[in-house]
């Protein structure tokens, strides 16, 4: 890692950053998810609750809560392999990201751009998966610029 910028643990500045990225955007895509299920009008909840009735929203609510909290615990177990210098992990992170870019992609190609309006804006790409998205992919490209590729081998090595 010569000539990288290395902070006091020995692992380079970009690896941190991903790191905090990624973890900003764990934090985004929760305060998206309670924005969409009980802030924003229409609310998620609102929506379920008059098609299937208060109880079956509740429990819908409940497992999609679940399932948030499944894939953030998933995405923190391998942010930590990741900083620790698990090669592994970061191989995960950039399949998922690289998922995640194609499915946002396959999303904007089937609705368009043609509803260019301040209410398209707030539903459809600030309570959408996209800023989650585009920080996890920053967050992915930091891993694979040569100082932290550097890290990753020297960790493998060891």
């Amino acid at each position: 890692m010569t000539g990288a910028a290395v902070d006091r643990t020995g692992r380079p500045r970009e690896v941190d950053g991903a790191f905090r990225l990624s973890l900003l955007a764990i934090a985004v895509n929760w305060v998206v998810w309670v924005l969409g299920a009980f802030v924003v009008h229409p609310t998620g909840f609102d929506e379920m609750r008059q098609e299937a009735g208060r109880q079956d929203a509740l429990m819908q609510l409940a497992l999609s809560a679940g399932a948030v909290l499944v894939i953030s615990g998933v995405w923190l177990f391998c942010l930590l392999r990741m900083r620790a210098g698990r090669n592994w992990a970061r191989i995960v992170m950039a399949a998922i990201a690289a998922f995640s870019v194609l499915f946002l992609l396959n999303s904007l190609s089937m609705n368009g751009f043609d509803r260019l309006t301040g209410t398209w804006l707030i539903h459809d790409v600030l309570l959408s998966d996209l800023p989650a998205d585009l920080l996890f992919a920053a967050a992915t490209a930091l891993l694979f610029l040569p100082s932290s590729n550097a890290y990753f081998a020297a960790a493998r090595g060891a």
